[in-house]
């Protein structure tokens, strides 16, 4: 099982971003997926998670970027998606996603990360 980010950059104050990340695999569910970050000198933080459908398809999001960002996912696709809009610059991180999976001719879950993707947020 992998999962593949992508969408970060180089953006403005006050412009937006969208974060794509798609498991792949020996996918026989994929429950929570979320994101988190971690900026330099600083731990990895969570920034948004999304519950599946059996789950409730709940939503939590950090209190700093409530009202800002947007999390969702695809489970056609196998993907989850952080839409990041009003950007700052101390949304300045990598940004990883991670998703709890339950692999194909198992019975029982493990969680995965993705690679991670650099979001800066600078004039």
């Amino acid at each position: 099982v992998q999962l593949q980010a992508s969408g970060g950059g180089l953006v403005q104050p006050g412009r937006s971003l969208r974060l794509s990340c798609a498991a792949s695999g020996s996918i026989f569910r994929i429950n929570a997926m979320g994101w988190y970050r971690q900026a330099p000198g600083k731990e990895r933080e969570l920034v948004a998670q999304i519950q599946s459908i059996i789950g409730g398809g709940g939503t939590n999001y950090a209190d700093s970027v409530k009202g800002r960002f947007t999390i969702s996912r695809d489970n056609a696709k196998n993907t989850v998606y952080l839409e990041m809009n009003s950007l700052k610059p101390e949304d300045t991180a990598v940004y990883y996603c991670n998703a709890d999976i339950w692999r194909t001719g198992t019975y029982s879950t493990n969680t995965y990360w993705g690679q991670g993707t650099q979001v800066t947020v600078s004039s």
